[in-house]
């Protein structure tokens, strides 16, 4: 542009356009003509280049947004399933002043038999304070008042003496024991099990313990020595953390999921395996297919439900993606690309596949296997056109693709009894160890971190089979004082607790 602009005037064109009126007047109207022709050819090519700047620029926030919405995406899901959340919201009805909901206020205490009976006289007038004890008593009413043991001014102290004798038939020296502490440890059981309770089951940090059971229950005892305990404890119920692995691994549906941990403000990983009785946690450096392997092996027999993390894929079993996740991640892009119509539409037929799919599940002991089987595959037929979308949206694009790459496990669930199509389950187990995450920070050592998945795959456990953990921890470190060896989970359910158990979801 220099160079013409010097061709045409003899001057530089930059000074030529800063000229005044006076200089162009000079000019000849040929000479006017060009330079006007010539200022509209550089203007067009300027527009060009805005075009395709503007362009990338329109290409690099999409691609932003790409990456914003996948990250965010992964996000733990709520337990309602991801279409349940669309719809307009239900109105509800006003109650009627007065009126409780079923299932509200507290238990009716009318037939509850009293422990103790405590008599109120009226000795006085409540409002002018008149003496009424010459007064006849009118009327008796009685209601009944529920607490809990005052706290205790100070701790229990017992001395226990143990006696030593000789066996003739052990060939040994022996000694009696007491059940109300474990082996050389000045802490009774029920201290070791209220610790484990507010460790694990309320996510209560040691300091929080520690300044609980010095106010409320006057025991002085330091955060290092609560984790001791509960390193020991939980050294004690490794059996019962293993039997709790046993049946996770023999379950014919395996949930699994992930989370973040810290162990001396380093990234570790919280797993969690789980089937509709057990939890099993598990702490590990890597997020990687070894820990995999090495908890659940190369085989599984039956279905596992997880999110499309790759370590899940080593694994030799039927497998079923979450639909949670992926409904949540096409969500979040229809909110971020409102102008792509597309996107909904194709949000609204997968849906309706996993609907369709689900009542087909429903239906298979009626319609029989044959018309399942048929039905089965025109469901994965109606998929596969949905991922053949002709021409669709680079957004769109992305997102065929990532359904495509799941595409073998989106209906898996359908040939499995009573298996959903989400990993909502894994997600409410795994809250957890979130919440712990979230007040404790993690944990300050490896053998921490190893005690409370122990103890936290006990407390859930028992949690899922309607075990009381509390009454579990004390019977089976009692067993364990008599014995040796800690009571299983399977002993317990057998003496304790005959009832059928239930799945908290």
């Amino acid at each position: 542009m220099r160079r013409e602009g010097v061709y045409l005037w003899g001057m530089d064109l930059e000074k030529l356009l800063r000229a005044g009126r006076e200089e162009l007047n000079k000019r000849s109207k040929n000479r006017l003509l060009v330079l006007v022709l010539f200022l509209l050819g550089v203007i067009g090519e300027l527009r060009d280049q805005v075009e395709q700047l503007e362009g990338k620029i329109a290409e690099r926030e999409a691609e932003e947004k790409i990456r914003r919405v996948n990250k965010e995406s992964n996000q733990p899901s709520s337990k309602k399933a991801e279409w349940a959340k669309e719809g307009p919201k239900q109105r509800r009805g006003r109650r009627r002043k007065g009126k409780k909901r079923e299932g509200s206020g507290n238990e009716k205490k009318a037939l509850i038999e009293p422990e103790e009976v405590s008599e109120n006289p009226l000795t006085q007038c409540p409002g002018c304070g008149k003496d009424l004890r010459e007064q006849a008593v009118l009327e008796r009413t009685s209601r009944i008042v529920e607490d809990i043991v005052a706290p205790p001014e100070k701790t229990v102290i017992s001395e226990e003496i143990q006696e030593r004798k000789w066996c003739s038939e052990c060939k040994k020296l022996v000694s009696s024991g007491t059940e109300k502490a474990l082996p050389s440890s000045d802490i009774g059981l029920n201290t070791v099990v209220l610790a484990a309770y507010l460790w694990v089951v309320a996510a209560v940090s040691l300091p929080t313990v520690q300044q609980f059971l010095s106010s409320f229950k006057r025991l002085k005892l330091s955060t290092a020595g609560i984790v001791q305990m509960m390193i020991r404890v939980a050294g004690i119920l490794q059996p019962v953390y293993a039997e709790i692995l046993q049946d996770v691994k023999a379950g014919a549906i395996l949930w699994a999921d992930e989370t973040g941990w810290r162990v001396k403000g380093k990234l570790w990983w919280l797993w969690i395996f789980a089937n509709q009785r057990s939890a099993y946690y598990w702490p590990d450096k890597s997020r990687g297919s070894p820990v995999v392997e090495r908890i659940v092996g190369i085989f599984f027999y039956g279905l596992l439900i997880s999110d499309a993390w790759h370590a899940y894929a080593k694994i030799v079993c039927a497998r079923q993606t979450c639909m949670a996740h992926l409904f949540r991640r096409i969500r979040n892009f229809i909110k971020e690309f409102p102008q792509y119509r597309s996107i909904m539409k194709f949000f609204l037929k997968l849906k309706r596949i996993i609907r369709d799919g689900e009542k087909l599940q429903k239906a298979r002991s009626t319609i029989g296997e044959e018309a399942f089987q048929r039905r089965l595959r025109l469901l994965k037929k109606r998929l596969c056109e949905l991922l053949a979308w002709q021409n669709p949206n680079p957004v769109l694009q992305e997102l065929i693709e990532k359904v495509r790459r799941q595409e073998p496990y989106i209906l898996t669930f359908v040939e499995y009894p009573d298996a959903p199509s989400h990993n909502n389950f894994a997600e409410y187990i795994i809250k957890k160890g979130i919440l712990k995450r979230k007040v404790s920070g993690g944990s300050m050592s490896e053998q921490g971190a190893r005690a409370y998945a122990c103890l936290q795959s006990i407390a859930q456990t028992c949690h899922l089979r309607n075990i009381s953990f509390p009454h579990f921890l004390k019977t089976t470190l009692i067993h364990y004082i008599r014995t040796r060896h800690p009571m299983s989970l399977a002993q317990y359910e057998a003496q304790f607790h005959p009832q059928e158990w239930k799945v908290a979801a």
